[in-house]
């Protein structure tokens, strides 16, 4: 997971941040909605700003609120309370198919009796573009999305990978504001999947579309977004780049929602630009720089990834140190984590890369090992 956040527009060179911008306009505003269903709150006095260009993405588990505020969005739902903006224009009133927005739903919704070409062109047939614009557009779509070889074929013809990319071209061609993407990869197996995630990413940076997309895909949202809204039963959690979201997690729930994560939890002793902190009986004090605020005796969770935690088989000079026996081994190809179990019961997570074959692993189960972490590897947090 670590490596997955590596989105076009999070690197240096793309500078695209208009949330830090104060004087950037958002292009969509949700200002305190609230959507019930019955008895049911699905959103929760929720306020969020969507900017021009972003990739964002609405990540967490079903039944969070992710795809009613789509739904919202494309105009499927009423907000209960509160208000959406698109441009600066209240879009409650206005009926679904008069919206600047396009929806992609992740089963495509092709014309099974209708080629690439004519699928494409549908929506702008029965919008009475004149017939060499239309022609000029659909071309257009077809190169944008790699499909020119496969204009005369019908969508039974052609894989799922391109048939996606049909349903992405189709809902481009109208040139909408903002397109709502809703699971668009949930149907393609992982290597494809993956693939097209960064097909997606080219397309959305060449068109300029803003795009929302919903997914309870970890690393799919860590992949493809300029920022990602984690939610959990209909409230924002946390809204951050992929990088600051794994990083920096707001939360030992958006800690351990994205990516893998030991939670080890503790008394604060506040130090200078940090605090120790006092954890199991018989076991030495942790240290973790931060600069948030803990009374002394507070309760706190030291967040580490696996990737931070070095293992070692003899006793290390380092920061924060444990030792322990290696109780499981999870060999993932390119990394293998080990489960080390401490003196406590306690079980310590540890990744390593397999740079080496796998008979020249350097531990084994039963090994007796230490494991070590910088006092900056770790992230302190209140709840």
């Amino acid at each position: 997971m670590a490596d997955a956040a590596r989105s076009k527009p999070n690197t240096p060179a793309a500078r695209f941040e208009p949330w830090n911008d104060p004087t950037a306009k958002p292009l969509i505003q949700f200002k305190n909605v609230t959507k019930r269903f019955g008895d049911f709150v699905a959103i929760d006095d929720l306020s969020i700003d969507i900017f021009e260009r972003e990739f964002f993405a609405l990540l967490g588990p079903s039944g969070c609120g992710k795809t009613t505020l789509m739904r919202m969005l494309a105009g499927f739902e009423a907000p209960t309370e509160g208000t959406i903006l698109l441009a600066d224009k209240d879009i409650s009133p206005i009926p679904p198919n008069k919206r600047a927005v396009n929806m992609m739903f992740q089963s495509y919704a092709l014309f099974p009796h209708l080629n690439i070409y004519e699928n494409i062109a549908f929506g702008l047939r029965r919008e009475g573009m004149p017939k060499v614009d239309l022609e000029a557009r659909v071309e257009e779509m077809l190169r944008l999305t790699r499909l020119e070889r496969f204009a005369k074929r019908k969508p039974h013809q052609i894989s799922g990978g391109q048939r996606q990319r049909v349903a992405l071209a189709r809902s481009l061609a109208k040139a909408p504001k903002l397109l709502l993407l809703d699971e668009p990869l949930g149907a393609l197996d992982k290597k494809l999947r993956q693939d097209t995630q960064f097909e997606l990413m080219d397309i959305q940076e060449k068109t300029g579309t803003t795009f929302v997309i919903v997914t309870h895909d970890q690393e799919e949202a860590m992949t493809v977004a300029s920022r990602v809204a984690v939610m959990d039963e209909g409230k924002l959690i946390q809204v951050a780049t992929p990088d600051v979201i794994y990083e920096n997690p707001s939360s030992t729930y958006v800690a351990d929602f994205i990516g893998d994560v030991n939670l080890i939890e503790g008394k604060a002793s506040p130090i200078d630009g940090g605090i120790d902190i006092n954890w199991a009986e018989g076991q030495p004090k942790l240290h973790c720089k931060t600069d948030k605020h803990f009374d002394s005796g507070q309760t706190c969770y030291l967040a580490i990834r696996p990737e931070k935690v070095a293992i070692h088989a003899e006793e290390p000079e380092a920061d924060n140190k444990l030792q322990g026996k290696v109780l499981d081994i999870a060999y993932l190809g390119n990394i293998s984590t080990y489960h080390v179990e401490l003196a406590t019961g306690h079980v310590i997570k540890a990744q390593t890369a397999n740079n080496r074959r796998i008979a020249r692993r350097s531990f084994t189960w039963e090994d007796n090992v230490w494991l070590s972490w910088t006092e900056t590897a770790g992230v302190a947090l209140a709840s």
